[in-house]
């Protein structure tokens, strides 16, 4: 949380988030142009975020593209916002729901598990796990080409179905999600595992979302799900939650 902090307390820190909230996805240059700094100046701003977890980048091609990463901001509101009269975070809780209501048609969200490879693995895989941290099933092979489907605990309704695209044990599942009504109509989901000594960085990108009202429930509901997945695998419970009927359309 002390690296959280320490990046949200620099005003120019918090105006880049300000720029990525407003479009998504930009490059090292877009950012400049926007804030009239060097290349240098705002790299190591980035840097500082980045190792905050609170931007994440991903290359795409040549570009190296920076997303806001709402995971963090979702931690702090569920440990101290809670605890504390809320007028006082006021400042915070602003840049949080910023941050959650980005319109940029696909997300990328990073969190920092201690735990393994396969354990968050299973966690994502596991029909009986995903029950437990996410409020729904999700039940499959999980073999390339196999169906999927996220089934509610309440009834044996399914709220996204999709396809299997890739499947590489511990580090890398690709789905497509879609409504049972049209199953033809996808978006994409991929999470990515990587092991970092005792730590495991899970990288989840959603993309090709149809809607606003779609964009707004992946960025409140992304970031639930992934603090209860930590709080699964570090503490071995989570947070009462309900369950999140996540939208599937594309664009």
């Amino acid at each position: 949380m002390d690296k959280v902090f320490k990046a949200l307390a620099d005003d120019t820190r918090r105006y880049l988030l300000d720029r990525l909230h407003e479009r998504n996805g930009q490059t090292l240059s877009e950012l400049c142009a926007s804030l009239g700094m060097t290349r240098q100046s705002a790299t190591q701003h980035l840097g500082v975020l980045e190792a905050a977890n609170l931007v994440t980048s991903v290359r795409r091609g040549r570009e190296k593209l920076h997303y806001l990463n709402p995971v963090p901001l979702h931690e702090v509101q569920d440990r101290w916002i809670s605890r504390f009269e809320r007028p006082r975070l006021d400042a915070l809780n602003a840049i949080k729901r910023r941050a959650e209501t980005v319109v940029k048609p696909d997300f990328v969200y990073v969190t920092y598990i201690e735990s393994t490879a396969e354990r968050v693995w299973e966690a994502l895989t596991d029909a009986d796990l995903t029950a437990t941290y996410w409020g729904h099933r999700n039940e499959s092979t999980w073999e390339p080409g196999a169906p999927w489907a996220h089934r509610r605990l309440d009834s044996d309704a399914v709220d996204v179905v999709g396809t299997v695209v890739e499947s590489t044990p511990p580090t890398r599942l690709v789905t497509t999600w879609a409504e049972p009504a049209t199953p033809d109509v996808t978006s994409t989901v991929t999470f990515h595992v990587e092991q970092h000594g005792p730590i495991v960085r899970l990288t989840v990108t959603h993309e090709n979302l149809a809607s606003e009202s779609d964009l707004a429930a992946v960025s409140g509901g992304w970031p639930a799900v992934l603090s209860n997945l930590k709080s699964l695998l570090e503490t071995g419970s989570v947070l009462p939650t309900e369950p999140w009927h996540m939208p599937a359309r594309s664009v």
